[in-house]
């Protein structure tokens, strides 16, 4: 690539070191517009340049834990990956993470690129993208302000892959088993899901717009049981068990996702012990289960994006969870939008919070859950959340959406596990 890009690099690292002097945590997406203005075919070029290939990770929900995992497993068997690790998953986010590590020349060291890549965006560049494999992870209604419809990101997941020699796709979602139906000849598909049983035991589904008809039997990677952390899963016939980072049968399916793409990449290299000891290992994505010391209590955050993943977490709660600080902000532009989530099983709300904070009790008080105070000033409600007396059970839990997150973090000084790598 020689040196074309070395004046939009320059330029885009001082606009990070500016911007994150005026907003320590923050501002991590305008180098990448500045850049993607001054040089359109960076991000796309450098993508392309691994030796080994490029992994890109998409679907409507998981697309953080599973590419987590799946970089942990590659790393478990020596190879040099380079990822988004802030979850900055959009074309000016992406570029902003290139710009940490690339070269004056464009160029990154590392064998391979394991990116997560927001739907939507992942599509209007996916005409330049070489992806060596694509994973997709379920369908599901999804930010109707953006996506409308489940056809409608079926359809751009189906771009992505269609550049891909190899689409790792979950076989318990039916868009995307139709998706891989209508694949090139030539194209390989890998697949992973769960049994009838565990199906059986997550009384409210898997969350996914269509579930398919049939459960995935014989070859792939299959979920065979959850409890807790810890899933049991089939590589080929051979039975596992592997840590979760956070409770849930959404997180066992993507563990298997990214056992499977590990196999598909590693090939005869793969070692499914190091892969599932390795991906035991990490600990969660900022937000989907992570528990952490914050300001002497101990504090497990929740993050919601959509109704399934809004259903799925507060199904999967600690029973008897006793203080719970719940908001909802901006980027919810309509809160009917969650309405269809059963949030009965919360029982009592500490503090609401959020600039949705009042639309947000309404659905609560109708679901009859007991709201001790609603406080739409956010860093408030924080503070006066973390300075409540210990709970009597569990620990204290904040959920939240992706908006409410982001200004939690900063409010309270606090880094993505695995940002810094």
């Amino acid at each position: 690539m020689g040196i074309r890009y070395a004046p939009a690099i320059l330029i885009g690292r001082a606009i990070r070191v500016l911007a994150r002097l005026r907003k320590p945590g923050g501002g991590s997406a305008i180098p990448g517009l500045v850049v993607n203005s001054l040089a359109p075919r960076f991000l796309t070029t450098t993508l392309n340049t691994f030796p080994d290939g490029l992994v890109i990770v998409s679907g409507s929900s998981g697309k953080s834990t599973t590419t987590k995992m799946l970089v942990a497993a590659l790393r478990g068997h020596g190879k040099r990956v380079f990822t988004n690790p802030s979850t900055a998953n959009i074309t000016q986010g992406l570029t902003s993470a290139l710009l940490e590590r690339a070269s004056l020349t464009g160029r990154i060291a590392g064998d391979i690129a394991v990116l997560e890549m927001d739907e939507g965006h992942g599509a209007l560049i996916a005409d330049e993208l070489e992806p060596r494999l694509v994973i997709l992870t379920n369908v599901m209604v999804d930010q109707i302000d953006r996506f409308h419809d489940p056809g409608m990101v079926a359809g751009m997941l189906a771009k992505i892959a269609r550049r891909a020699s190899v689409v790792v796709v979950n076989a318990d979602d039916a868009f995307l088993e139709e998706l891989a139906a209508g694949l090139a000849p030539e194209a390989v598909v890998e697949r992973f899901g769960v049994t009838a049983g565990v199906l059986a035991e997550s009384h409210r589904g898997l969350g996914h717009a269509r579930v398919s008809e049939h459960r995935l039997d014989g070859g792939g990677v299959i979920v065979t049981g959850v409890v807790g952390r810890v899933a049991d899963v089939v590589i080929d016939r051979v039975a596992k068990r592997v840590r979760l980072p956070a409770r849930g049968t959404h997180y066992a399916v993507d563990a298997a996702a990214a056992l499977a793409a590990a196999r598909a990449i590693l090939s005869e290299r793969f070692d499914p012990d190091i892969a599932v000891s390795t991906i035991g290992a990490i600990p969660p994505v900022f937000g989907r289960g992570e528990t952490i010391e914050v300001r002497g209590s101990t504090v497990e955050f929740v993050l919601v994006q959509n109704p399934a993943s809004f259903q799925l977490n507060i199904d999967h709660l600690e029973p008897g969870t006793d203080q719970i600080l719940f908001a909802i902000g901006s980027d919810v532009r309509d809160p009917s939008y969650f309405w269809p989530v059963d949030t009965s099983r919360l029982g009592r709300v500490s503090i609401v919070s959020g600039s949705k904070a009042y639309e947000l009790a309404l659905q609560l008080a109708y679901d009859g859950v007991r709201i001790d105070r609603v406080e739409p000033d956010l860093t408030r409600a924080v503070d006066d959340f973390l300075a409540l007396p210990a709970p009597r059970s569990g620990v204290k839990t904040v959920i939240f959406s992706a908006d409410s997150m982001r200004r939690t973090r900063a409010h309270l000084g606090l880094t993505a596990v695995g940002e810094q790598e």
